[in-house]
């Protein structure tokens, strides 16, 4: 942001907005304050706990309700260092896909936060190209909810942007995983058609969620936090193509959804997309890399020597932990190129790490 640009209005349930956004600002500038940027929450002293609302929820309840249980929420939490309170409003990790023509999801009856579009692309050929479609009903209901929710939260909190499966995600979705692998050795060219298709959808999502949820105005918070445009971006379809069909297909999209968004940090999913390493790293537009280390690997704490190398590339690291591992992460990674994020026991813990990492740092 310049100077010229305007500040963040007030938030009830982020006091110190102004001081997050500044920090925030540093870290995309590449620049260190005092400390790393650190996104710390805690439970309020006293404060009932609250469930967080689920996709089912999200996509069956009252709007009213779930909003107003998740401000609820908020109130009982604390909001340490640049953490940014922002309700979630994303209705399933393929909800682009629904929006641009799935039916409906399919659930996990075990869990309300499990879901997933039903693949209803059987020949590219003879399907209409991936668009949105303005008349789904779930796509209905979730410019209601944004404006809704921009409406109720006015002031206290913000609304943050979908789960955004888009690019490739989009077609393996709409296509189902084992037929993709195959189109993409079998159909390259169709796929290079599939793909634009793709990549004009982002932008149509993109800003219509924006405006519905007023972030143009109030800024955009989804972890990572700016004024001007933040959000996470990913490809988890990445962990099955070669970094020679991930440079084809997948970066170029990456990129252009990235100049939109304005500050990404991409989401980088599992061991299986390791050998996209050199391509993230040298991607344009990409800020930081969040990596998921997979179930049974551990947390980022034992993957430093990763998280240097990425840095070492230039690229920023989203690096999470408890408490004592994001000191032990601190004594090696580059303060300016890394966002912590923790959860503390308590709100006085949560300022006890701040100030450690000032005197640390």
């Amino acid at each position: 942001m310049d100077a010229a640009s305007p500040g963040p209005a007030p938030l009830a349930l982020k006091p110190d907005l102004a001081e997050a956004d500044r920090r925030w600002r540093a870290f995309f500038a590449g620049d260190l304050i005092d400390r790393p940027v650190v996104t710390v929450t805690a439970p309020l002293e006293g404060a009932a706990p609250v469930p967080s609302t689920t996709y089912h929820d999200r996509v069956h309840g009252d709007i009213d309700e779930l909003i107003d249980r998740e401000l609820r929420r908020a109130e009982a939490t604390f909001y340490g260092g640049e953490a940014v309170p922002a309700m979630n409003v994303s209705f399933g990790t393929d909800e682009v896909t629904v929006f641009c023509g799935g039916r409906d999801f399919r659930w996990n009856p075990d869990s309300g936060d499990t879901n997933w579009a039903v693949p209803f692309v059987d020949d590219w050929d003879d399907h209409p190209p991936l668009q949105l479609d303005e008349d789904n009903p779930l796509w209905r209901r979730m410019l209601r909810f944004c404006r809704r929710a921009a409406e109720k939260l006015a002031g206290k909190m913000l609304v943050q942007h979908l789960d955004l499966h888009t690019n490739m995600d989009l077609l393996m979705s709409a296509r189902g995983s084992q037929r993709l692998c195959l189109d993409l050795i079998d159909r390259p060219g169709t796929i290079d058609r599939a793909m634009a298709d793709a990549r004009a959808v982002f932008p149509r999502i993109w800003r219509a969620v924006a405006a519905a949820a007023r972030m143009d105005e109030r800024g955009y918070a989804h972890g990572v936090y700016s004024m001007e445009g933040a959000a996470f971006l990913q490809c988890d379809f990445s962990c099955m193509v070669s970094p020679a069909m991930f440079r084809r297909w997948v970066l170029p999209a990456l990129e252009e959804e990235a100049a939109v968004v304005r500050h990404a940090v991409y989401h980088w999913d599992g061991p299986g997309a390791l050998c996209h390493l050199a391509d993230l790293c040298a991607a344009g537009g990409l800020h930081c890399l969040s990596y998921v280390p997979g179930a049974g690997c551990g947390g980022h704490a034992a993957h430093l020597d990763l998280l240097e190398q990425v840095q070492s590339r230039g690229k920023a690291v989203h690096a999470w932990g408890s408490i004592e591992e994001v000191k032990l992460m601190h004594r090696r990674l580059r303060p300016e190129k890394v966002w912590y994020a923790a959860h503390a026991r308590s709100a006085d813990e949560a300022r006890r790490l701040l100030d450690w990492l000032v005197r640390n740092t």
